[in-house]
């Protein structure tokens, strides 16, 4: 079990207390006055910062909410690029896609800005991860304003996706997509590292699959990295890679 509270920077504004408090009581955790707070009997701990950012910190951790991979790869796109998640979503603007291992959200807000009239399902396992991002979605400002138009399109669940798949009912989304922890995480990504105390390593199988593909009405997409064995397992209808990357995308189509 994890020992943690929520507390603000040092000489807080009324605005940071009000909001860590708030916080707080959403999510049953214990508020603590910074000038009380005792680091050493903690794993780690949320900050409310003066700029409004809620961060988590700990021995060698600091987690907050940024889009910047998505960022990265809308670029790409508008270079000319090709991104594969976006080549296999295909998308016609209106879809619904629940995206199951939801992390930081960069890949649900890539998607999100391709649904102009859609919007993102995302599913985090995670309840730190999940309190971070659902309170980043919310205040998080860009000054790319098709982030935060994406952002609007997007719903934060918290629950395992292994559960929740099995309470849905037929053909209640357009597209599932399920991006599990690496076999072989690539430990040289920064944006991922952090998440790796907080994150869920659960795997799937083929019986999650057969959720998957049963609430969709169109597509389940799974992603996957090469030298994991995820593809050898479960049998896709089509791969999508890029000729350096080592990230592979499976789709496989409704019938």
């Amino acid at each position: 079990m994890n020992r943690f509270v929520i507390t603000t920077s040092y000489k807080p504004n009324r605005q940071q207390v009000v909001m860590a408090k708030k916080i707080a009581n959403e999510f049953s955790y214990k508020y603590v006055p910074r000038k009380k707070l005792k680091k050493d009997d903690l794993d780690f701990f949320y900050v409310v910062e003066k700029n409004g950012r809620l961060v988590i910190r700990g021995k060698n951790l600091e987690f907050f909410f940024h889009p910047s991979i998505a960022k990265v790869r809308f670029l790409n796109i508008k270079k000319g690029l090709k991104d594969y998640l976006i080549e296999a979503l295909e998308p016609l603007g209106n879809e619904t896609v629940l995206d199951l291992t939801f992390g930081l959200g960069s890949e649900a807000i890539l998607m999100a800005n391709f649904l102009p009239n859609g919007k993102v399902i995302g599913v985090e396992g995670s309840i730190h991860i999940y309190t971070v991002v659902k309170y980043g979605l919310r205040t998080y400002r860009d000054r790319s304003d098709w982030i935060n138009e994406a952002m609007k399109r997007i719903d934060l669940w918290y629950g395992n996706f292994k559960e929740l798949i099995k309470g849905l009912p037929n053909d209640s989304v357009d597209v599932v997509y399920c991006d599990p922890m690496f076999e072989n995480p690539i430990f040289e990504s920064n944006s991922m590292n952090p998440l790796r105390k907080f994150a869920v390593y659960d795997s799937i199988d083929t019986f999650d699959v057969e959720h998957m593909m049963r609430i969709a009405k169109k597509k389940v997409i799974l992603k996957s990295r090469v030298g994991d064995t995820m593809f050898e397992k479960i049998k896709v209808d089509k791969l999508l890679k890029g000729k350096n990357s080592v990230i592979i995308y499976g789709v496989i189509f409704k019938n």
